[in-house]
């Protein structure tokens, strides 16, 4: 269990795996600044997990920021909302970074930003009335997943939830936006979570940040301590700094010592994880009514001319980020969307980007290479660091065969691809992509 020492709760190390990465955290004191506005934006229909989108609009017609532009009536999905004024060019297939086509609306900017007229800040009294006002708020997990935050909050009855977990790790290098969030808005962190907290009800709120970052830590408490009316209800926790601490699953066993059983979620044991840029975005919709037509993303790595923390409009170019940034310094070997660990290596800046994108890295000549593939030798090193205790190279052997009864056997699904077995492996397997083709192998499967 954890250990509680001065008003703080020191989390003992009790997940198993993961591995010690460089943070490279270079852009940790580089306050996040507003890009100006693009000349048009790309907004993708698909921009969480879940169903698509459908375009509300047609070429010709005038729309304002937080328009809606595109929705579903799937459960789990989220609506898409115009991310600048301006005049509808285009609607229709759109290309991705990760290569899948999906329907988008192509805006072009008219460089005023006006809102749109039908924004008011929601009535909430209970979580229905909460539930309903963040899926119209369009927000889906900015920690990277982009799984849609009201079906997170939709507890199902027969659930009960005693925990909210505030996950404030940002475990994956170079990335920089989370800790931002906290520097600059602390308050709406705070008033994010005394709603949760009011709303569900939760026994015991944890705001878990990792042992890197402690002016953030300092931060956070300096804030919290000002509410002291409110006892020891939310508490402070102090992580130890290990990739990946900030996956669900991992953070959920550190801020409470309960352990996600294979196949099932946070809230199967109690607890609703969100990382803290949505909670304080949360906190912002409620008084504003203004819903997710930003976000902030870090750009950085070794070919980007002048690193930074960016505010920009969803679905602007890549390729606009990075020229603002300076451009490239010279030519990139490699480009990421997200971080070196789990991010999305792009052959193609000419996307936009979406909601759970958070970081975009280039990396010039001389960067880390790619370990040469050769066979594997039996070292083990890729079971000791899974933190899901899976054996990689035998999976990577069932998924090569299609072997579904073996798949299923050894949890292939549980699989969270964080990474850590390749990243330890000596023999560069690339493990995570044969992680993903036997995903793929069961889901082809269950769909016969």
């Amino acid at each position: 269990m954890s250990k509680h020492i001065d008003g703080v709760l020191h989390a003992a190390a009790k997940g198993r795996g993961g591995v010690g990465v460089k943070h490279n955290k270079n852009t940790a004191e580089t306050p996040v600044e507003r890009m100006p506005i693009p000349q048009r934006v790309v907004l993708p229909m698909q921009q969480h997990i879940g169903a698509p989108c459908v375009p509300t609009v047609k070429v010709g017609d005038t729309v304002a920021v937080g328009q809606v532009i595109g929705d579903s009536d799937k459960f789990v999905s989220a609506p898409i909302h115009a991310t600048v004024s301006g005049t509808v060019k285009a609607v229709g297939d759109v290309k991705l970074a990760n290569g899948l086509i999906t329907k988008g609306v192509t805006i072009e900017s008219d460089g005023e930003m006006r809102l749109f007229d039908g924004l008011e800040p929601p009535k909430v009294e209970t979580v229905k009335d909460l539930c309903t006002a963040v899926r119209a708020s369009g927000l889906v997990g900015l920690g990277g997943a982009g799984f849609p935050t009201h079906v997170k909050l939709s507890i199902p009855p027969d659930k009960h939830v005693d925990t909210l977990v505030v996950n404030a790790a940002e475990c994956e290098p170079y990335i920089t936006v989370d800790y931002r969030e906290i520097i600059e808005n602390t308050r709406d962190i705070m008033e994010g979570v005394y709603t949760l907290q009011r709303l569900f009800g939760f026994k015991n709120v944890v705001i878990a940040i990792e042992d890197n970052k402690p002016r953030a830590f300092k931060r956070m408490k300096e804030v919290a301590d000002m509410d002291n009316d409110r006892g020891d209800e939310v508490k402070l926790m102090v992580l130890k700094s290990k990739y990946p601490q900030g996956a669900e699953k991992m953070m959920v066993l550190s801020a409470t010592g309960r352990r996600v059983p294979p196949g099932k979620l946070p809230a199967d044991v109690g607890c609703v994880v969100m990382n803290v840029g949505s909670v304080a975005f949360v906190a912002r919709y409620l008084r504003t009514g203004k819903p997710l037509v930003s976000r902030s993303i870090t750009v950085d790595g070794s070919a980007i001319e002048h690193p930074n923390n960016l505010r920009v409009p969803i679905g602007t170019n890549i390729q606009d980020i990075i020229d603002y940034c300076g451009g490239f310094k010279t030519d990139p070997r490699k480009i990421i969307l997200g971080g070196p660990m789990m991010g999305l290596a792009v052959c193609d800046t000419q996307s936009p980007i979406c909601k759970q994108n958070n970081a975009i890295l280039a990396f010039a000549e001389g960067a880390p290479a790619v370990k040469r593939e050769r066979a594997c030798i039996r070292c083990g090193r890729c079971v000791e660091v899974c933190p899901m205790s899976l054996m990689p190279t035998l999976i990577e052997r069932e998924a090569r065969i299609k072997d579904v009864d073996g798949l299923k056997l050894h949890n292939a699904m549980v699989c969270m691809e964080c990474g850590s077995c390749a990243w330890a492996c000596p023999s560069g397997r690339p493990l995570v992509q044969y992680m993903r083709l036997a995903k793929q192998v069961l889901r082809e499967e269950g769909s016969k």
